[in-house]
């Protein structure tokens, strides 16, 4: 199969996305399926040595999304580019610039389009002109106007298949998790002197518990929660938190952890390099998030995959992955964040390596690229079975229409010829009539 990727994001841009594109595409090559990406520019990019499958195409930023992009140059290239490449399915991954020219692309080579949704945009619009622009209600129309003309839905989590159905959208969906590449995180070569090093580096006794905050600093992110659980926990156990990352929020968690009088229990590190996240998801001794505008949330995964259990808030998404304490706890509210980190201490034990192998597949981008070859496979037969049923539907109504007029023009010379028997048989009967008279005369 020939698949076309559409994605405003990708790498060197890093992003949840990005990274799930990554392990799609390499996959489905695994699986001996062609993918080629259609992207945007990107000033960090080195387009000399990036793979031939990998088509970038001019644009600029969209408003205040910087990783949102408009192609401003290459419409009719794209066209081009996937008619040559014969695609089969295109995959759209943004419902900016990049997903409208794919559903262009699709709709000129009579293929279908397949959407996934990444992003609860109510959780997000106030970064676009400070909410003035767009606002949470308007979401929805947005998202269902994109979605025009697209054949199914990937749904990355039980949430957005929610989010989803409230738009009030009807086309067909399915809930697929994106999965990640798993030796990016399993790594079974670092070794527990490199981790005690790491541990130590960070300012952590032997025997202090380390919670591991990993994600963007903003204040969707919820930190300021976790932060604000510190003062209780550290009453009662040994206990460090490490924030790993940076963002626009960073100022503000910095100042709540001074005004809370507990910086020697709150570590900065700032941004990490992508390869040296294991090290920290194995470091610590459970990864904690509070976010509440997560769709699906693929740190979770990385630390499952490095074999970290989670601290997290409930939403339907983690309530299917941490189906198990062997893989963390969830907590309701903010208010419960400190029981579930004491409950959690006090009642770790070693990993199930049975529960957790098992986990592990589920969480698999092999697992994950296999349910979207599925879905690509049913969304293409869907398609070219109503693709021939409007053709089917076309041909009965131009037959229709001809047999239509045929009738008419039949109609209307029965019709005439009607006209003209009927004013022969007046004729021939007044002539009929003027011969009864005359012969009567006759007979006088």
């Amino acid at each position: 199969m020939r698949i076309g990727i559409f994605t405003d994001s990708y790498f060197p841009q890093i992003s949840g996305v990005a990274t799930s594109i990554q392990s799609l595409t390499i996959e489905l090559e695994k699986l001996g399926h062609q993918v080629f990406i259609f992207t945007t520019t990107d000033p960090h990019a080195d387009v000399d040595h990036e793979p031939e499958n990998i088509i970038r195409f001019q644009s600029v930023p969209f408003v205040s999304l910087a990783e949102r992009k408009v192609v401003i140059k290459g419409v009719f290239a794209a066209y081009q580019i996937a008619r040559t490449y014969q695609l089969d399915i295109i995959h759209t991954q943004t419902e900016f610039g990049m997903g409208l020219l794919g559903k262009m692309v699709a709709q000129q080579l009579q293929i279908p389009v397949i959407h996934t949704l990444h992003t609860k945009y109510e959780d997000y619009v106030h970064y676009i002109a400070k909410g003035r622009l767009i606002r949470p209600s308007m979401v929805k129309y947005i998202i269902r106007n994109f979605l025009r003309g697209s054949e199914a839905i990937i749904c990355p989590s039980q949430m957005v298949l929610d989010t989803v159905n409230s738009y009030g959208i009807s086309l067909p969906k399915r809930v697929i998790p994106t999965g990640i590449d798993l030796s990016r995180f399993k790594r079974d070569e670092i070794t527990l002197d490199e981790i005690q090093d790491l541990r130590h580096s960070l300012g952590l006794a032997d025997n202090e518990t380390m919670l591991l905050s990993l994600s963007r600093v903003a204040a969707e992110k919820n930190i300021q929660a976790v932060v604000a659980s510190m003062p209780q926990l550290i009453e009662k156990i040994a206990i460090k938190l490490v924030i790993v990352g940076d963002g626009p929020y960073m100022k503000n968690l910095q100042e709540q952890v001074a005004e809370l009088n507990i910086e020697d229990y709150v570590v900065f590190t700032g941004a990490v390099e992508n390869k040296k996240t294991a090290y920290y998801y194995k470091a610590a001794d459970f990864f904690i998030s509070a976010s509440t505008s997560e769709t699906q949330g693929l740190t979770y995964l990385e630390a499952l995959a490095a074999g970290t259990r989670v601290l997290a808030t409930v939403n339907p998404y983690l309530t299917q992955l941490i189906d198990d304490k062997e893989f963390g706890r969830l907590f309701a509210s903010d208010e419960d964040i400190a029981d579930t980190v004491l409950a959690a201490v006090n009642e770790s034990q070693e990993l199930n390596k049975e529960k957790f192998n098992k986990k592990l597949y589920e969480i698999s981008a092999e697992n994950f690229a296999q349910q979207v070859y599925n879905f690509y496979q049913d969304t293409i037969v869907e398609y070219q079975a109503r693709k021939n049923s409007e053709h089917f539907l076309d041909e009965f109504d131009i037959a229709a229409q001809k047999w239509s007029r045929q009738m008419k023009r039949s109609f209307h010379r029965e019709k005439i010829r009607a006209r003209y028997l009927t004013r022969k048989a007046t004729k021939l009967a007044k002539n009929l009539q003027n011969y009864v008279k005359i012969d009567k005369e006759n007979m006088k």
